[in-house]
């Protein structure tokens, strides 16, 4: 099926029907498509042009033969073709991408993180939604929201923030800068499982910088670092981090010594290895851990848990208080991964260079001051 997007577009139940009796023909004949049909596909399902049905299969069928390079591509340059992108009035930026399902087994301390960079002289902006499938986990949003910050501003807004060198940094809401996607909150919900919207929209950078963009991501599964790499260089970020991080966030370990992958510009994907004990991080727990009392019910219905909101009370409470210069494991959470990203940026020569002048700023109370400017 070699045609151009425009004559993909015209037709959409053609177009789909061409692409689903190829993606979703069993394990051994289901075929690949191009990265302009996958793009055309996700677009009709974007635009609201695709019939439901048609758009749930062409997802899953891609999900279950498994998406190739053009596939992701394709699916992702659609997203960024409904995406509203604007340059912040900065040289640099990091771009941290948490997962948009957010946490369920974790307090959360990635929310607090861009206000921290910027106190160390990063602009950063974080992104996401209020709740998504599969997970409804507790998100920045939430967060954020429960720590008085708004939302849902316009990306223009939260630029000019950025901007700012009094804030530097800001968080962004899918509503505002890809309202088609987030339209399709209901659907995904009924696709039940993850498919490869969920890879793609933490790398669409709706803020970026005016030199280099450098994406501050995670990962749990070993396959995804190559995806998320090809991907982030197709998008355009200068240089990308993915930490092996508590729930596939942007938080590694706090106990044990983990494996990152790292490009910078036009480097190959290199695997690097850094330990807490290595900076002073000495705890028993892998991650925060959310009040016994509040986990979430493994049989309660499909959709957030009734105690994400208390949830993301709590952890707006610990991040704060860790801003504020409290010693905590929501604290060390921030020491980590602010000190990797860091060191990454080539700010420091080591991680334990950096951890030091990062556990200056935490006791100072300077972030949370930077924070309140926003709020």
């Amino acid at each position: 099926m070699n045609t151009t997007l425009d004559s993909l577009l015209e037709n959409p139940e053609k177009t789909m029907t061409a692409i689903i009796k190829r993606v979703a023909t069993g394990p051994e004949l289901s075929k690949s498509v191009s990265s302009e049909e996958a793009r055309a596909g996700m677009l009709l399902v974007l635009d609201g042009l695709a019939d439901p049905v048609q758009a749930a299969v062409f997802l899953i069928g891609l999900r279950v033969k498994r998406e190739t390079e053009d596939e992701n591509k394709g699916v992702l340059q659609a997203i960024l073709d409904r995406t509203k992108i604007i340059e912040a009035e900065v040289d640099e930026l990091v771009d941290i991408a948490d997962p948009y399902n957010g946490y369920a087994r974790s307090l959360p301390s990635s929310p607090f993180l861009a206000a921290l960079l910027a106190e160390s002289g990063v602009p950063a902006v974080s992104h996401g939604i209020e709740t998504i499938a599969p997970k409804f986990g507790v998100t920045h949003s939430q967060i954020l929201a429960a720590a008085g910050v708004s939302v849902n501003l316009p990306v223009e807004e939260m630029g000019k923030q950025i901007s700012d060198p009094d804030i530097g940094w800001a968080y962004v809401d899918q509503s505002v800068f890809c309202p088609s996607l987030y339209a399709l909150r209901g659907f995904r919900k009924r696709i039940v499982k993850r498919t490869a919207i969920s890879t793609s929209e933490v790398l669409t950078g709706p803020i970026r910088g005016r030199q280099k963009t450098h994406l501050l991501s995670g990962y749990v599964h070993n396959e995804y670092p190559p995806i998320y790499t090809m991907l982030a260089r197709y998008s355009g970020f200068s240089s990308t981090l993915l930490l092996r991080g508590t729930e596939g966030g942007v938080t590694p370990s706090l106990r044990k010594r983990g494996v990152f992958v790292r490009y910078w510009e036009d480097s190959k994907d290199m695997h690097v290895e850094a330990d807490p004990t290595e900076i002073g991080i000495e705890g028993d727990n892998r991650l925060v851990p959310i009040p016994p009392a509040l986990l979430p019910d493994k049989d309660r219905d499909f959709g957030p848990d009734e105690n994400n909101a208390e949830i993301a009370k709590i952890s707006a409470q610990e991040g704060l208080a860790a801003l504020q210069g409290t010693n905590s494991s929501t604290s060390d959470a921030l020491l980590f991964s602010a000190s990797l990203t860091l060191w990454h940026l080539e700010r420091f020569s080591s991680v334990n260079e950096a951890s030091v002048a990062v556990r200056k700023i935490l006791s100072s109370g300077k972030a949370a001051e930077r924070f309140n400017r926003a709020a």
